[in-house]
């Protein structure tokens, strides 16, 4: 089997994984990893496909990709850390309205 194909493969297998977290779990903290999983497993087949292209734009668009997603991670945390202080519970089906 070709790399590419593995890596291309792989790529898909990571975001099926990360999609069947955000569907199936309930707990925040989870979600939020697996949505991680997602944007992973989607910069994994940029950067493949960039390697069969032979071009760097692949691996730019990656890389801000990969920031977005560490502020994604910075505010999805701090926004876990507060309903947690306020409400006392994490889990997204028991979150019905952000105010009260």
């Amino acid at each position: 089997m070709d790399i590419i194909k593995a890596y291309i493969i792989l790529s898909i297998a990571l975001f099926l994984i990360g999609l069947l977290g955000v569907i199936v779990r309930k707990n925040l903290i989870t979600v939020l990893v697996s949505t991680e999983l997602m944007l992973n497993g989607i910069n994994l087949a940029l950067v493949a496909a960039d390697k069969v292209l032979g071009r760097v734009d692949g691996q730019i668009f990656a890389f801000f990709v990969l920031t977005v997603a560490a502020a994604e991670v910075a505010v999805g945390l701090g926004l876990i850390v507060a309903i947690f202080r306020l409400k006392g519970y994490e889990a997204s089906h028991e979150i019905s309205q952000l105010r009260d």
